[in-house]
Formats: structure tokens, C-alpha cells, sequence
């Protein structure tokens, strides 16, 4: 899940680790925590497959150097304009950016499109619906067709009869309205992935309107 989250905000452009964590939070925080113990592994394994690479800052030219009128003025300022350059080279060797790369584009598809038994389902089609905007419109798809064979296979679930209902005791209220409100809660999704949906659809029949001028 965290590489699929950090190939989509990389396509929006590059980033820093620091920028990455930031906007993780600010994006998926409704989802989970993200940390830099997973977050710098992740950005490891994903520049190792070639699916990210490091931006190279342009280092600021340096100052030139404005005479004193005195020799020890000089000197001394030459020493505090060494130290400085040193500190600013060693703090831009340290704030590297990341952007995302053809492959990395690939393995975005990649991930969105792929299942992931360990993570939780509801988190992960909320990850992957937001950043939807980054994949083809067939991914988009197949995504929202999954999704909705899942809402009409829980819908189903809920609605069919069980062989014990009929010995045991009839639930509390209390019980049978979370029942109630679970199944509403399932029907107004679904209907919320129809009309994404419907849509796609509508967009992918969309004529292109590029316009031609007629002399």
C-alpha cells in the first residue's frame, strides 16, 4: 500500500522525503500513520526496481565576495564564507527529491490494479480511488466493477436466510438496527459506485474536442 501511495503523489511531481511524510499525512491520514522507519525502505525498494530516482539540486552559486578595504577583514570573511558553503553543501546532499519514472509509472497500474491480502479492503480501495486520476480509464474500471461485485456479494450475504435464525431467539433492537444500517450503508455505496461508473462510461464515449479552425 505505501508504495502505491508514494508512485501516486510522485506523479504529481517530485518530492522530498520530508515533503513525502507531509503529504501522506495530509492525503491517506484518515488511513494509517505513516512513519520514516517504513516510509526511507520504501523509497529504497523503489528505487532499486528503477520505479523512482533522485533529483539532483542545482547548488546556489556562490557568493561573490565583497572587499573590506582591509586584509584581516578579508581573510576573515573568506574563512566564515568556507564554513557557510560547507554547511549549505552538506544540507543539500541531505534533502534529496524523488520523482517517478516510466517504470515507476508501469508499476503504479501495477499495484493499483493488484490485490493485496494483507491490507485491509476498505482501506485499500479508499488509497486506490484517490489516485485514480493517475491511471488509465480501464483500470479505473475494472477497479470500480471489483468493487461493486463486492458491495452485491455483501448485499446478498446480508439478505439471505440463515437455517439457525429460525430456532434462536429473535435479535434485540438494538442489533437489528446496525443490521439495518449496515445493509443501507452497502445499498448507498453501491449506488455511489454505479454512478462512478456511469461515468467512465460516459467519459470514454466522449468524442475528442479538439477544434479545428475553418478558414
Amino acid at each position: 500500500m505505501l508504495e502505491l501511495a508514494v508512485l501516486g503523489l510522485l506523479e504529481e511531481q517530485p518530492l522530498h522525503g520530508y515533503e513525502l511524510k507531509k503529504r501522506l499525512g495530509e492525503t491517506l491520514g484518515f488511513l494509517w500513520g505513516v512513519s520514516y522507519g517504513s516510509l526511507y525502505p520504501a523509497l529504497g525498494r523503489l528505487e532499486t526496481d528503477g520505479a523512482i530516482e533522485i533529483v539532483t539540486p542545482r547548488p546556489a552559486p556562490a557568493a561573490a565576495p565583497v572587499p573590506t578595504g582591509s586584509i584581516t577583514g578579508d581573510v576573515a570573511a573568506a574563512k566564515l564564507r568556507s564554513v557557510a558553503d560547507r554547511l549549505a553543501g552538506a544540507g543539500r546532499r541531505t534533502r534529496k527529491a524523488y520523482r517517478i519514472t516510466e517504470r515507476g509509472q508501469q508499476l503504479l497500474v501495477e499495484l493499483f490494479l493488484a490485490d493485496d491480502e494483507r491490507a485491509d479492503p476498505e482501506k485499500l480501495f479508499a488509497l486506490k480511488l484517490a489516485f485514480c486520476g493517475h491511471v488509465p480509464p480501464e483500470a479505473r474500471l475494472q477497479l470500480l466493477e471489483r468493487r461493486r461485485a463486492v458491495l452485491v456479494e455483501r448485499l446478498a450475504t446480508a439478505a439471505a436466510p440463515t437455517g439457525q435464525r429460525a430456532t434462536r431467539r429473535a435479535p434485540d433492537r438494538y442489533l437489528t438496527s446496525l443490521m439495518e444500517h449496515r445493509t443501507r450503508s452497502t445499498e448507498r455505496d453501491l449506488e455511489w459506485v454505479d454512478e462512478l461508473i456511469a461515468a467512465e462510461h460516459s467519459a470514454m464515449r466522449e468524442p475528442a474536442t479538439d477544434s479545428v479552425d475553418v478558414a
